[in-house]
């Protein structure tokens, strides 16, 4: 736990719901501005971090090679890149805003204890796009955690904040609850409210998604149950985007009901035909590369029977992606890999069949788009497309598993939050409970710790003016 002030009911300058990247970041840049900071993480110490300690990589604009990143990455490139994976559902000032942003993100990252690698192999090829953290997500979390203990920041962990004070135009403090006890409330001149999206509250995600949620799986943080957004709605602030759009990708059908993280995420599907229960493929898998097209696929999977899918690939594609958590169902033949997988044997051997007779001979290249399609196969395959007949076989089951969801609170190029009459005076929000505003749906790899690490920045910056 970090230092504490004589007086732990505040009045802080500054209170930060959340633990996790966008809140560090908020508190770091408030308390280099001179201000006091308290962190209330409603996580014990050691999951400390929310879904922050899960992730692996930053989506960077860069004008020439940077740090770990190779070659450029323009502004125009990454909106176009956002704007295809969103289908145009984005509010393109705070989108452009954020990209900008990014540039001078990653050495003021450096500067606070953030280490990059180069990028991994496999089918991200982000060499480009993205810097990798060396350690991952949760090198960052402690690396933020241990430069806010140097410059006088207090957290409290297992702090559940059940309800922020608004009178008029401003909040007046929050209502917290730590380790179960009674809920006190802290005073605060200003608040930063990062405390994620709803996906932990299953009740929630089932009246948003009907009964099919039931069958999801949650990435991340079990904490994230949205309980200050709800708050901050039903106090009557203006929320943004769908509550059925969320950053939802297959993971392997093994992984825990909650907090199983990058680990569980499966990259095979670019080099697999994928198939329901009933042995059928429905979608191409080989659209685009995957760090456009992955978060679709757990959206896909959803809407198939039961919200289960299989990958299948052959010996030639087991070398191509990154190595998985759990390992494959294997099998010397079609028919014996269907019996472990509990599908018709000569469906998946007819699916498979149609398959191979569709691909063409042709130039194959794992990690760019090939154009080794299929042909009169519906729906096609659109890269990457080579018969599946080599032995052994393997495959994967898939669910949708749930990152976190886009529905938010609205918010200003500031960071400011919409009240009911108007912007709120003392009020920000940054991270995965503002992301609504610019991911209307789809996701693109490394986009939702840019989102936090920018609105982090911003909302510290100016709730430390605030109280100046």
């Amino acid at each position: 736990m970090g230092r504490r002030t004589p007086r732990p009911e505040g009045p802080w300058d500054i209170v930060i719901v959340g633990g996790g990247n966008a809140a560090l970041c908020a508190a770091l840049t408030a308390a280099e501005a001179g201000r006091s900071v308290l962190i209330l993480e409603a996580a014990p110490e050691s999951y400390r971090g929310g879904n922050s300690r899960h992730t692996r990589n930053f989506r960077c604009m860069h004008r020439q090679p940077m740090s770990v990143l190779t070659e450029t990455y323009g502004e125009e490139e990454y909106f176009d890149d956002l704007r295809v994976v969103t289908k145009g559902e984005t509010d393109e000032t705070l989108a452009r805003l954020v990209i900008r942003e990014t540039e001078e993100c990653l050495p003021w990252m450096r500067r606070h204890g953030v280490h990059f690698q180069p990028s991994l192999s496999g089918t991200l090829s982000l060499s480009r796009t993205n810097a990798f953290f060396l350690g991952g997500g949760k090198a960052l979390v402690n690396a933020y955690y241990n430069v806010a203990r140097d410059l006088g920041v207090s957290v409290v962990y297992e702090a559940r904040v059940d309800h922020v004070h608004i009178e008029g135009d401003r909040a007046i403090g929050v209502d917290v609850s730590v380790a179960g006890a009674a809920a006190r409330r802290i005073a605060a001149r200003a608040v930063v409210l990062a405390s994620g999206g709803f996906q932990s509250d299953l009740d929630w995600l089932t009246r948003a998604w009907g009964p099919a949620a039931a069958n999801f799986l949650i990435r991340g943080t079990p904490h994230n149950r949205g309980v200050v957004l709800k708050n901050m709605i039903d106090q009557g602030c203006p929320s943004v985007g769908d509550p059925t759009q969320c950053h939802c990708v297959a993971i392997d059908g093994r992984a825990p009901k909650f907090d199983g993280g990058i680990c569980t995420r499966l990259d095979c599907v670019p080099f697999s035909i994928v198939v329901n229960r009933d042995g059928d493929r429905f979608y191409d898998e080989g659209e685009d590369t995957w760090p456009k097209r992955y978060a679709i696929w757990g959206r896909l999977v959803a809407a198939q029977p039961d919200q289960i899918g299989f990958s299948i690939i052959d010996s030639k594609s087991t070398d191509l992606f990154m190595p998985s958590v759990f390992p494959p169902i294997r099998a010397d033949d079609i028919e014996e890999l269907a019996e472990k997988l509990g599908l018709d044997p000569v469906r998946l051997g007819r699916t498979v069949a149609a398959f191979n007779a569709a691909c063409q001979d042709g130039r194959f290249h794992p990690t760019e788009r090939d154009g080794l399609t299929t042909i009169g196969l519906d729906p096609p395959k659109s890269n990457w497309a080579r018969p599946i007949d080599t032995p052994p076989y393997f495959a994967y089951q898939l669910r949708p598993g749930v990152t976190f969801t886009y529905l938010g609170l609205k918010v200003d190029t500031t960071a400011r939050v919409e009240g009911p009459h108007g912007r709120l005076a003392n009020v920000w929000a940054a991270g995965e409970i503002m992301a609504g505003s610019i991911l209307g749906r789809g996701y693109l790899a490394g986009f939702g710790m840019a989102i936090g690490t920018v609105f982090g920045r911003i909302a510290g910056r100016e709730a430390a003016a605030h109280v100046a």
